[in-house]
Formats: C-alpha cells, structure tokens, sequence
C-alpha cells in the first residue's frame, strides 16, 4: 500500500445553460407556426371545397325538382347562393346584401354582368313579383348560378 495513487476530489463540469437553446428549440419554435398555419389553410380549403361539393349537388336537386314552381325555383336559387357565399366568404359582409348591390356581388366573380345585367337578374326582384316574367330562362340562370358556384373555390 505503499504505492497507493493520491486521488482528486470529483471536478464536475459547469451547469448547462438555458440560453442558447438547443438547435431543436429553435426548429420547433420555427415549425410549429408554420404547421398550424398549414393546418388552419387545409381546413379552410377543405371546407370550402365541400360546400362548392353540396351547393352543386343542391343546385341539381332544384332544377331536376319538377314539383317547383319556377317562382320557387328562384328563391331556392337565391338562398342557395347565399349560403355559398356565406360558407365561403366572410358571412357577416355578405349576408346583408340585397337587391342590386347582391347582384352586383355575385357579378365580381364572373366576366361581365351576368346577374345584373343578363339572366341573374330575376334573383333580386322575380320571386316577390305576382307574376312571372316572360322572359325568364330558366336553363341560362342554373347554368350561370353553377358556373357561379364553381368560381367560388
């Protein structure tokens, strides 16, 4: 025991620092901003995409609906389209439009003046007239009103 080796106490290395953080934190903090706004973006598109899916299904309903009136016909159409733009727009600056200034709405997106100039007209004042007009078309107006529709991806 002679040759016994003299021993050191224990040198313990400095505590760690919390500051730099970890590369980790710094993706994490990066990454995390970036996949919640990717998520709320997919679920904005996602509920957009499907209320453009049922407003065209619902769009087939009504015209193949024999049992409307073409008076009923154009009040299913108006709401409807409200609702679309209510679901894809901000509802609380589309739903108070009416007569002119709702067509001219529904004008922004589609090329020229469709629904206040052409057949879309009758979906502000046709269904409150006590008769209907002669020169509804009916065909034109669901085929403008899906075009619409689809234009509101």
């Amino acid at each position: 025991m002679a040759n016994a080796l003299p021993l050191q106490d224990i040198v313990l290395p400095p505590a760690i620092s919390w500051w730099p953080p970890a590369i980790g934190w710094w993706l994490l903090v990066l990454l995390v901003p970036l996949l919640l706004y990717g998520l709320w973006r997919l679920i904005k598109q996602l509920r957009r995409k499907t209320a453009v899916k049922v407003a065209r299904k619902l769009l087939r309903q009504i015209q193949q609906n024999k049992a409307l009136t073409p008076r009923q016909k154009l009040a299913a159409l108006s709401a409807l389209l409200r609702r679309v733009a209510i679901s894809t727009r901000q509802g609380s600056a589309v739903a108070g439009l009416t007569g002119e200034r709702w067509l001219h709405y529904l004008d922004q997106s589609l090329p020229g003046q469709s629904f206040s100039q052409g057949p879309g007209r009758y979906l502000a004042e046709a269904q409150y007239r006590p008769d209907e007009p002669d020169d509804l078309d009916m065909a034109a107006l669901f085929q403008l009103c899906d075009q619409w529709i689809k234009r509101q991806r």
